[in-house]
């Protein structure tokens, strides 16, 4: 077995769940690293807002990071709510003598609007930003550090997050001190639900540079997570709702996958795109693709299985059905090779999958293909 990467969460610690300390246990767990805390400070909050904040003795958090760094060691630290500028500063001194990535989200203000650094704070995040592999500022947090090139001038890199921009699309930018690096552009979902995306995306950046991944490769993975999450959040509280870290299921390895032939959906047609809707939504499916445009939704099942309805090419009394294989080129190989005749040989969709296509003894359509995450999340779903 493979040890998991082991990835130090610096952070406040949020009694709602969504954000700070436990965002990061649970994003840095599903993405399949090894998650140890250093609590920088315990707050009564929840998704309307902070009702109270105590901030842990400086010496407290150097010594639950000297505890985790002596005996367990880490491969990569994510730091978040600091709590202190005394607290900032001995931080980064400890952190000196540690040479693994570091990714710094520099929390200023909670979701829900309330504030978590004040001004000597703020003054102090310069020592963090200069050990700092990767800085994560939004809009407003960037402007409060000085701008673009005033963090770049620590020598560290800069994830731009554009979620307090505007426009129906967002722009996530990433940046070196010799210019942008890459960006990834994605539709922006119209949600309250987004309590804890920050620590989310740091954490999971964190996670993916502990692992041994290119920046590039963690910094496309870490975004990715963020929006299936926000697609996957459970609506709960009144005010800014969490993600749904836990409903995140396309990242394990494909190792993990059961070997050989797998039954994994049934398309059929419809004629009445809203009437099959709410038919196979009373019946207890819970929908995660809704293109009526397309004439397409997507249903899932408690066990993970899913099942579609489609107005389109097929004839809506044609049911689909599907099997996924891992290496779909070779079963077709060894199926053609038996004598079974395939109307459409293995190609890559637009939609992302690749199929193949034949029929049963009785006429009815078979589907094999290898989709991967593309099965649960089709990139018209999140991009």
């Amino acid at each position: 077995m493979i040890a998991p990467a082991r990835i130090l969460s610096i952070a406040g610690s949020d009694s709602g769940g969504g954000a700070g300390i436990q965002a990061d246990i649970k994003t840095i767990t599903m993405l399949g690293g090894y998650a140890m805390t250093a609590i920088t400070a315990v707050t009564a909050q929840n998704t309307i807002g902070l009702d109270a904040v105590h901030l842990i003795p400086t010496e407290t958090v150097i010594a639950q990071i000297d505890a985790v760094v002596r005996d367990i060691g880490v491969d990569a630290i994510k730091i978040g709510m600091i709590g202190s500028a005394g607290t900032a500063t001995a931080v980064a001194d400890y952190l000196e003598r540690v040479s693994v990535p570091i990714v710094f989200d520099p929390v200023m203000v909670a979701t829900s609007g309330s504030t978590l650094a004040d001004e000597a704070t703020i003054a102090a995040f310069g020592s963090l930003m200069a050990l700092a592999s990767v800085v994560t500022p939004n809009i407003p947090e960037l402007e409060a550090l000085g701008g673009k090139e005033a963090v770049l001038g620590h020598g560290c890199h800069l994830l731009l997050k554009d979620g307090h921009g505007e426009g129906q699309r967002i722009v996530d930018r990433l940046y070196s001190p010799k210019g942008l690096v890459t960006s990834l552009e994605g539709k922006r979902f119209d949600t309250s639900d987004t309590h804890g995306t920050g620590c989310t995306l740091a954490s999971a950046l964190a996670c993916g540079m502990g692992q041994g991944l290119p920046l590039v490769e963690a910094f496309n993975r870490a975004i990715r997570f963020v929006r299936l999450a926000l697609l996957e959040a459970p609506h709960f509280g009144e005010g800014n709702g969490p993600l749904g870290h836990q409903q995140v299921r396309d990242f394990w390895d494909e190792d993990e996958v059961v070997p050989g032939i797998s039954f994994n959906q049934v398309t059929v047609g419809s004629s009445d795109y809203t009437a099959s809707v709410d038919f196979y939504k009373k019946l207890g499916l819970r929908q995660i693709v809704d293109s009526p445009d397309n004439g397409y939704a997507r249903f899932e099942a408690g066990n993970g299985a899913t099942f579609s309805i489609h107005s389109g090419s097929e004839s809506p009394n044609d049911a689909v059905v599907y099997f996924e294989s891992l290496a779909l080129d070779a079963w077709v190989k060894e199926l053609v090779e038996t004598g079974i005749v395939f109307d459409r040989m293995p190609q890559d969709e637009s939609w992302g999958w690749r199929e193949a296509r034949l029929r049963d003894p009785h006429g009815n359509i078979i589907c094999l293909y290898h989709a991967g995450e593309n099965r649960r999340y089709p990139p018209w779903r999140i991009n």
